[in-house]
């Protein structure tokens, strides 16, 4: 039966009250200053406002029912491309004497192991916790209530991190897997309960054809990306039509085959991300998705609860707290594995962002309607119940989160040799976010210099006493010793025992000419003190502000490798700190980008910038931080 046309127009209006949320919900959550609350709650929230709850201005019809249905497939399409397998990955065997120690040093327990033990803890008081549910006859299903206690919002818990600069570090990654995991399982948990309980069950191996579909897709267009880059024009935009392929392609195999179409989403989020796509093309489909699907989702969660109706009835009023206390203990054990590694503070903090949940529990609901395994009482309850850990896990991490003393670790930069040319330059690096040592044989230097510099004296410099002294055991080693030779075999050693960074200096250019392309091609950074006072003189001459700029106390000139995602894919003139500093170069791909203010930023640029030393340090810090 077709909608009159007074229906039609009531369709229209309320996907235009929809849209029209969806746009000032982020800007009212800035004016208010409303960071403690993820966006993804603020919009269920706004939904429930506009739905039956308060207001009655939105109502569920087959266009937006469409929409929402579209923004679940695509956010757990995004989610699958926010999974990073390298830390699935075995860790390499040491190649080098310092990655060994390195090694060895480590803690005890990895990332991997510490997420791997928390899930299964979590997975095993789940389902305590589902049986626990029947005995108090607060629901009859316990295996679909442990498939929902399980759960964890792996979007939620990304942006936690990122706000906090944490995915690169041994924290975030941890949070990062057991909040995977949390997708993940669930996720597979739940197409296993539909084939097993639903109506229109097929056999459970046909599932399997998924994968092997994702598998084929992947080998298919494993090249892609590299042929994409010769060809991409503006009006095919071939990278986003291959993602709607992909999730498309993969969503009916799985309705085919009786699975659930988004586990299919999720596995071509998987495909795209191991095609290994560029820094644009995830911008863009997270522009689509978070543009404009997924707030529909949201709100539409939200538009579809009826609090009137929920709250009116006792039992309901019941399974709100039960719920919601169920969720907390689910994950109390994570706070006793994360305590293996980090201390208690960062612990609860872990604790209270893995229990978080909401995306999986909509996309779990929303099966088990449809099987008619879950009544609306209780399918509200557990959607305000996953909505007040939302409130409450983001604002409780960000109470109690603190640096781990691993993460405040300074680079530690060695120099070998002290002088007037060497001493200087320790002092001033001294002042910012580096850990200085210097060593001597020369007790007359050793006795002059102890005292300004953290000053170490050795008995001879050969290779053999400088590793037993520790001296390569270092990010950066500077040879600055006068003696060519000594410099020369002392960086050869220092770049086999594995040390990232060997700058070596040559007085002597007769010497440098006879060992330059050997050091070079080992990866050693050459010093010559004569052809840089040569470049600095004519630099004098033919333009006097730059010595000025280079030797200048108050503004300098330096360098930082992009390694924040937040600052990626920005203009330059958007940039916060734009204020503070002035870009002259960005070295990309072996080539020197002239920058604008529109030019966009790109993963790993490397910026050549003049700033104050205290700005320097803390845009180096901050652009560095791989996130």
């Amino acid at each position: 039966m077709e909608p009159t046309f007074g229906g039609v127009i009531m369709n229209q209006l309320s996907l235009l009250i929809i849209l029209t949320a969806a746009l000032v919900t982020p800007l009212a959550m800035v004016w208010f200053r409303l960071s403690v609350l993820p966006t993804a709650v603020v919009e269920i929230l706004v939904g429930i406002l506009l739905g039956p709850s308060v207001f009655n201005l939105v109502h569920a019809n087959a266009t937006l029912n469409l929409l929402s249905n579209t923004g679940v497939i695509f956010l757990l399409f995004l989610s699958g491309m926010e999974i990073d397998f390298s830390l699935f990955s075995r860790r390499k065997v040491p190649q080098t004497p310092l990655a060994a120690k390195v090694a060895n040093s480590a803690p005890k327990h990895s990332p991997v192991f510490l997420a791997g033990t928390a899930y299964t803890g979590i997975v095993v008081s789940s389902l305590l916790l589902g049986w626990a549910c029947v005995a108090l006859k607060l629901f009859a299903d316990p295996w679909l209530a442990a498939i929902i206690f399980m759960t964890i919002s792996l979007g939620i818990v990304i942006a936690t991190l990122k706000e906090k600069e944490l995915l690169s570090k041994p924290f975030g990654q941890t949070i990062l897997l057991i909040a995977a995991l949390g997708e993940i399982v669930p996720l597979l948990a739940l197409t296993l309960y539909a084939a097993i309980f639903g109506s229109h069950n097929q056999s459970l191996w046909l599932i399997l054809l998924i994968f092997l579909a994702a598998g084929v897709l992947f080998l298919r267009f494993k090249p892609f990306f590299t042929f994409y880059q010769r060809i991409n024009k503006s009006t095919t935009q071939l990278d986003i039509r291959l993602a709607f392929f992909l999730i498309f392609s993969l969503v009916v195999l799985a309705e085919s085959v009786g699975a659930e179409g988004i586990l299919g989403a999720f596995v071509a989020g998987i495909v795209m991300k191991l095609l290994q796509p560029g820094e644009d093309t995830k911008v863009r489909l997270d522009a689509i998705g978070y543009g404009f699907f997924i707030p529909i989702f949201f709100m539409m969660s939200g538009a579809n609860l009826n609090l009137r109706q929920l709250l009116a009835q006792p039992a309901t009023l019941v399974l709100i707290p039960a719920f919601f206390v169920a969720y907390l203990l689910a994950k109390v054990i994570v706070y006793g594995v994360l305590r293996l590694r980090f201390k208690r503070a960062n612990a609860l903090a872990g604790t209270a962002i893995s229990s978080v949940t909401i995306t999986m529990v909509l996309a779990v609901l929303q099966v088990a309607k449809s099987m008619h395994a879950v009544t609306s009482q209780q399918s509200g309850a557990f959607l305000l119940a996953a909505v007040l850990t939302c409130v409450c896990g983001p604002l409780l991490f960000n109470l109690s989160y603190s640096a781990e003393a691993e993460d405040l670790k300074k680079s530690v930069v060695h120099f070998i040799g002290t002088n007037l040319l060497t001493v200087p330059v320790a002092q001033q690096l001294a002042t910012g976010w580096y850990d200085i040592t210097m060593y001597t044989d020369k007790e007359a230097n050793y006795r002059t210099y102890n005292s300004e510099v953290n000053d170490q004296l050795i008995p001879d410099l050969t290779a053999a006493t400088a590793e037993a002294a520790g001296v390569f055991d270092a990010d950066t080693v500077v040879l600055g010793h006068f003696n060519a030779n000594k410099n020369y075999e002392l960086a050869k050693a220092a770049k086999a025992y594995g040390v990232n960074r060997v700058i070596v200096r040559f007085e002597d250019r007769n010497v440098l000419d006879e060992r330059e392309d050997e050091l070079t091609d080992l990866g050693i950074e050459v010093y010559n003190t004569p052809n840089v006072n040569i470049a600095m003189l004519r630099s004098l001459i033919e333009t006097p502000a730059t010595l000025r700029l280079l030797t200048s106390t108050t503004s300098t000139v330096y360098e930082v490798t992009l390694r924040n995602r937040r600052y990626t894919d920005q203009a330059i003139r958007q940039l916060p700190f734009v204020g503070d500093i002035t870009i002259s170069q960005i070295f990309r791909e072996g080539h020197f980008v002239r920058p604008t203010g529109e030019t966009l930023l790109k993963f790993n640029d490397r910026l050549i910038f003049t700033s104050t030393p205290a700005t320097a340090r803390e845009l180096r810090r901050e652009l560095g931080i791989l996130n």
